[in-house]
């Protein structure tokens, strides 16, 4: 199996969470500027809410992947205030045919004093773990 990581983030809370779930699986944590140009079986992406939505900038990375090129994404991010993206960017990718799974990792994230310190140790553990999971039940 093929792995790839790739993140959005505003303020440094998703690309820690990205990088220890890239530790874990042997890859690079990349911001999403950083096109998939490798065919890759599962493609972990963390994103945020940012006023209620996924980013303009996710969407179109959303959008520029292929079915082709990505078998399944899955789903991770942090968050203050609302919970999972999971659907916000489950309809970008129904638009271009790539498959989600339906697990993903979520965590709180600190904005403006809200969560201080989070993700933590403990949520990059969790994240990693999640990784973890996730690859030893795809490559059963």
């Amino acid at each position: 199996m093929t792995y790839a990581v790739r993140y959005y983030t505003k303020t440094g809370n998703t690309k820690r969470l990205a990088e220890a779930i890239a530790k874990e699986l042997g890859v690079e944590a990349l911001p999403i500027s950083t096109p998939v140009e490798e065919k890759v079986d599962y493609l972990f992406l963390g994103n945020s809410y940012y006023a209620f939505n996924i980013d303009p900038e996710v969407k179109a990375f959303v959008a520029s992947l292929s079915k082709d090129k990505v078998g399944e994404i899955i789903n991770f991010g942090s968050a203050a205030m609302l919970n999972s993206t999971y659907k916000k960017v489950k309809a970008e990718a129904d638009k271009v045919g790539v498959k989600m799974m339906e697990k993903e990792f979520h965590c709180k994230g600190e904005f403006k004093g809200i969560h201080k310190g989070r993700p933590n140790a403990d949520d990059e553990r969790a994240a990693a773990a999640f990784a973890r999971d996730i690859k030893a039940e795809v490559e059963k």
